[in-house]
């Protein structure tokens, strides 16, 4: 079944910053992260990705610096703030209640 990219794409943000609660990153690897947990059905384009960091960035919901991955180009590592898991817990409780009501209203058994 493959899920339309539309019904993902407000939700671009909260699904970043779920990958960093996990653990610091950088763009091609929470990307990649995304591929593998969504088995292929949905990634980010590159482009989207990196206008989501700075937009998070300049909401302060999460930060940046740069990686000492030893030889090779350095990567910007991303982190989620304070502020940014305060975000994700309201993303989330709104996603649920969200969910909750298309439930309701697709379901087509009655009470």
């Amino acid at each position: 079944m493959s899920i339309s990219g539309d019904t993902l794409r407000g939700h671009t943000d909260t699904i970043i910053l779920t990958q960093l609660l996990r653990a610091d990153n950088y763009g091609y690897e929470i990307n990649k992260k995304i591929q593998q947990l969504t088995h292929g059905q949905y990634g980010l384009k590159e482009a989207t990705l990196y206008t989501a960091f700075k937009r998070l960035e300049q909401n302060g919901l999460i930060r940046s610096y740069w990686g000492q991955d030893g030889p090779g180009a350095r990567r910007r590592y991303y982190s989620i703030t304070q502020e940014g898991r305060r975000r994700w817990e309201e993303n989330t409780r709104e996603w649920a209640a969200t969910r909750a009501l298309l439930d309701a209203l697709i379901s087509i058994e009655e009470e």
